[in-house]
């Protein structure tokens, strides 16, 4: 009897970076489980209880927070971007904002990993500073809304994930 290719078969399991700040942008993360659970992934996220309780059982890297104009948790983020890159080269990084996105976007641009990042969905008539940040590195721009086309030229609608 000759071998039947099953769904998982056909599709090519990934090695998944999926970045987010802990609250909505985690929640606009996780509402992409209908692509991610079939792939290996890693989290990076802050260490709030929310994330804490809907990562339970994932592989989880705790990023350091507040990162709103914070250049010390920016560069120490940086410095969790370069110990994660130097012992992981995941196919994809995706990320949903906020500034906890930048350094790994950024190493990863270095690195050549093919990014994606999402806009999130309740900044319309402004550019977030993460997406204004992260846009002209990443390879795959999406948004939720139309009206985000005209904030970012290169951006893909595919509409709203909550």
């Amino acid at each position: 009897m000759e071998h039947e290719i099953t769904q998982n078969e056909e599709q090519a399991t990934l090695d998944v970076l999926l970045v987010g700040s802990s609250g909505g942008h985690l929640a606009q993360l996780v509402a992409l489980e209908p692509w991610w659970r079939k792939h290996r992934r890693t989290w990076v996220t802050f260490d709030t209880a929310d994330a804490v309780s809907i990562l339970e059982g994932e592989e989880v890297i705790w990023a350091y927070h507040p990162t709103t104009r914070n250049l010390p948790n920016l560069i120490r983020n940086l410095g969790l971007a370069i110990r994660f890159f130097r012992t992981h080269h995941p196919d994809i990084v995706v990320s949903t904002g906020a500034a906890v996105a930048f350094p790994f976007f950024l190493l990863a641009k270095l690195l050549r990993i093919p990014t994606c990042y999402v806009e999130v969905y309740d900044r319309i008539d402004t550019p977030t500073l993460t997406g204004r940040l992260c846009h002209p590195i990443t390879d795959l721009f999406l948004v939720q809304w139309e009206e985000q086309l005209s904030l970012y030229p290169r951006a893909v609608l595919v509409g709203r994930l909550l």
